[in-house]
């Protein structure tokens, strides 16, 4: 065949899981870095793309196709991403890694995909790539990053939930894939679908939202985001790891490890009672 089965994945991805947790902190740490860079180059090319095209709702679609970018280099370059490896609970399940192997991995890696999306957002404001279109691609930044501050907890939690299902639901249909072409058309629509509904992803956000900090404080892209009528009252640190951060990472790890690992562990790998 050209393709595992479900079966097959699950199977497999208990040693990839081993193997993740069992990797050298400094090295896990590297490849998260990387990792959350990745995702955030994905962010600048779908925002700078949409912001291009005059029609809103075309513009959504286009960032929406080019956006899954960020997950091709993550799956295919090698490194580490918090959402994704929210799978492994598969393994702990499974007993094979313990409970405390797979929250070091989550914590390393999330603090690295927190530091890669920094450095790209800070690179992003700082080197005026978003001056592109008088400054209209500075004011998209901030807008994004505003409006996802202003989200409710409750919001963000189930955008989160609905992120990270359709995410590990990509990561899951590439590692049916035995080439390089199947692994990006299987993750391709999953992404954009999360993308194009709005849906929230703790690592991504990482960088739009630090990207609308480190923009609002320069003046001529605080001043053009005033000139839009934007209100951008909510857009702080704070509201960024309490209203937003916190529970779209509770919302990812639900979507992801309960609604797609457990579920997948349940129905492939639970040893059946006689």
């Amino acid at each position: 065949m050209n393709l595992f089965t479900p079966a097959e994945i699950a199977k497999n991805y208990i040693a990839i899981g081993k193997a993740k947790v069992n990797t050298p902190i400094g090295r896990m740490f590297l490849l998260a870095v990387l990792a959350g860079a990745f995702i955030g180059l994905g962010g600048v090319g779908a925002t700078t793309a949409a912001v291009s095209i005059p029609y809103a709702s075309v513009g959504k679609l286009v960032g929406a196709c080019i956006f899954p970018g960020g997950l091709t280099m993550v799956l295919l370059a090698g490194s580490e991403l918090f959402t994704g490896n929210t799978l492994l609970v598969i393994p702990l399940l499974e007993k094979e890694i313990r409970l405390a192997e797979m929250l070091k991995s989550w914590g390393i890696v999330y603090i690295g995909n927190l530091v890669g999306g920094f450095l790209v957002a800070a690179g992003i404001v700082y080197s005026h790539q978003i001056s592109l279109f008088n400054n209209q691609m500075a004011v998209s930044v901030i807008s994004t990053a505003a409006s996802k501050c202003t989200l409710t907890f409750g919001d963000a939690l189930i955008r989160g939930i609905f992120c990270n299902f359709l995410v590990c639901i990509a990561v899951w249909i590439s590692f049916a894939a035995k080439d390089v072409a199947g692994k990006i058309a299987g993750l391709f629509f999953p992404i954009m679908i999360f993308v194009l509904c709005g849906f929230e992803h703790s690592v991504a956000n990482m960088y739009y939202i630090s990207a609308g900090l480190f923009a609002n404080g320069i003046p001529a892209y605080s001043q053009a985001a005033l000139e839009a009528g934007l209100d951008t009252n909510a857009l702080t640190w704070g509201n960024f790891f309490i209203k937003n951060l916190l529970p779209v990472t509770i919302g990812n790890i639900i979507g992801g490890a309960v609604c797609v690992g457990c579920a997948y562990w349940f129905l492939y790998l639970r040893k059946k009672e006689k």
